[in-house]
């Protein structure tokens, strides 16, 4: 079976498409990658998303209106992820653009994503899964991070004695846990670029601070980084998520006045690059794991991984899913591309053990192309996941 998974994160900065081809043999699943590629939004469209997101304000046609455009660059993503599956694809994935995920006193209420679903499916000819989050939440979930049920494929809590982590440093930095005879544990830690792009746009003029550059030629503000290492949400127990709702420009705004001091950009930005790696080290300790196998954007920021490799050394390794046969810039789309086929085939694809949902899910609502359709039953679920070449 052949799927297409697309994946816009909370850095909103573009899509990455992966397409795939799964095979069940016995109880192991099989994911034969067949290409990947990131398209990235251009300036209008990341304003046009930034000025949705809180803490700003919106009226419902802007709403409409970004749908519909999201939709369109969905649609042309998924035709790229049909074309790398060789011109024919069986379902696609599109999970959309996070653009509120409603968290209050330690629950998610609600999540809503955008990206016209039905243009999609107008386009590509084949059946389309969207909403991924909606059935956890509604089950009394987190409705995230969806990625804990690749993970502990892929990592095979069976296949070893002590703890692994796979971290995913996308907007938000997620950690997932998996130890031989324990639940599957994963949570949103904290921000990774999200921070970092804000206060690259608003002090740099830029999308990022590329490859980390200026935080390596700044210093780390002993008064700042204790402000923001007080942050609550680091302190909270999982199930637990978070995103733009929190980490904000004007949180990290608010930070700064009460240092009532002015801090160089490039010192905020080591500051920064500091908390995501104190943050995620710290969790990692916690967990005594052994090995991290770490993926997204922040895979290509050498000052980060260099200050979490440090903070690891002597306890755990960290490397990337490369090593593991899957691209550290689409993991999450081949992911998604995953939860595509758990669903089709009507298993589970959000972990309670990770949520904290009351049931596991099967995610997602489908969209159709044509004729009615229904997914096929599996005799089993898969208990692993492995690479083919």
């Amino acid at each position: 079976m052949k799927i297409v998974g697309l994946m816009s994160g909370t850095s909103y900065d573009g899509v990455d498409v992966a397409a795939a081809e799964f095979t069940v043999e016995g109880d192991t699943l099989w994911l034969r990658p067949l290409g990947h590629r990131g398209l990235d939004y251009d300036d209008g469209l990341r304003a046009e998303i930034g000025a949705l997101l809180p803490p700003g304000s919106t009226t419902v046609e802007a709403v409409c209106r970004l749908d519909n455009r999201l939709g369109e660059v969905f649609a042309e993503a998924a035709a790229v992820g049909v074309e790398l599956a060789g011109g024919a694809a069986d379902v696609v994935v599109s999970p959309g653009q996070t653009v509120f995920h409603w968290v209050a006193d330690g629950r998610a209420h609600g999540t809503l994503q955008l990206g016209a679903v039905a243009r999609v499916a107008a386009r590509v000819g084949v059946p389309v899964l969207s909403d991924l989050r909606s059935a956890d939440v509604a089950a009394g979930g987190q409705g995230a991070p969806l990625v804990p049920a690749f993970d502990a494929l892929l990592l095979d809590p069976a296949a070893g004695e002590a703890p692994r982590a796979a971290l995913n440093l996308g907007g938000i930095a997620n950690l997932t846990v998996v130890a031989p005879g324990a639940p599957v544990l994963g949570y949103d830690v904290g921000p990774a670029n999200a921070l970092l792009d804000a206060a690259a746009r608003r002090l740099l003029g830029r999308p990022c601070d590329l490859d980390g550059a200026r935080a390596a030629a700044g210093r780390v503000h002993p008064g700042l980084l204790e402000a923001l290492l007080a942050e609550p949400y680091y302190a909270a127990p999982p199930p637990k998520s978070t995103g733009k709702e929190l980490f904000h420009a004007a949180y990290l705004d608010a930070r700064l006045a009460a240092l009532g001091e002015a801090v160089p950009a490039d010192d905020v930005l080591a500051t920064l690059t500091e908390l995501t790696a104190r943050v995620v080290a710290a969790e990692c300790d916690r967990h005594g794991v052994a090995e991290v196998v770490a993926a997204g954007g922040g895979v290509r920021n050498p000052t980060l991984t260099a200050r979490l490799a440090a903070l690891g050394a002597g306890r755990w390794r960290l490397r990337t899913t490369d090593e593991l046969g899957v691209p550290a810039q689409a993991k999450e789309a081949y992911a998604f591309a995953l939860l595509g086929w758990l669903s089709w085939h009507g298993l589970p694809g959000a972990l309670p053990s990770v949520t904290g949902a009351a049931r596991a899910a099967v995610l997602g609502s489908w969209t159709p192309s044509g004729p009615a359709f229904r997914g096929t039953p599996a005799a089993a679920a898969p208990r692993r996941l492995r690479i083919r070449a």
